[in-house]
């Protein structure tokens, strides 16, 4: 992949990435048909693959399967608070991307397992490296928080 610095007349708020060359990516490379897309439907393909990877359920459901492959009502048990659409909806979503498999095992009645593949266990660490960062910035985060509310007078409502 070719990192190049960004230009700097790019504006606040841009969609691009800095360091990135425009018009590349991983997809180049995985000879997946990826790189023929223009620039637009590249960058709209990345915001929906980010938005879904980074979706409160995609990251449960992500965590739950990292431990064991789960059967689905496991995991509705396992993620507090998901409805059972919801998490079809989810697992079908990830599946689609190639993050998790479905098993269908031979028995009366089926029983179906979900589990990560090789890609959803690479964005798994990935995770968990964000995960880890949050945990040792939580204090940092929190008197951040705290200092901005009293500048600015509001009641926040995250937690």
């Amino acid at each position: 992949m070719m990192v190049t610095s960004a230009p700097s007349t790019q504006q606040e708020g841009s969609s691009k990435c800095p360091g990135i060359s425009e018009g590349t990516s991983l997809a180049d490379t995985a000879g997946t048909g990826a790189g023929e897309l223009g620039d637009d439907e590249r960058a709209a393909l990345v915001r929906g693959v980010l938005a879904r990877i980074g979706d409160k359920w995609s990251v449960i459901i992500l965590c739950q399967l990292g431990i064991e492959p789960r059967r689905f009502n496991e995991l509705r048990r396992l993620s507090g608070g998901i409805t059972q659409r919801m998490l079809s909806s989810t697992l079908r979503n990830l599946e689609r991307d190639g993050i998790v498999s479905r098993t269908v095992h031979p028995s009366v009645p089926p029983r179906v397992e979900y589990s990560l593949t090789s890609v959803g266990r690479s964005l798994l660490t990935i995770v968990q490296s964000l995960a880890a960062w949050t945990n040792d910035n939580l204090d940092f985060i929190t008197t951040a928080r705290q200092s901005y509310d009293a500048r600015t007078n509001v009641e926040s409502s995250d937690p």
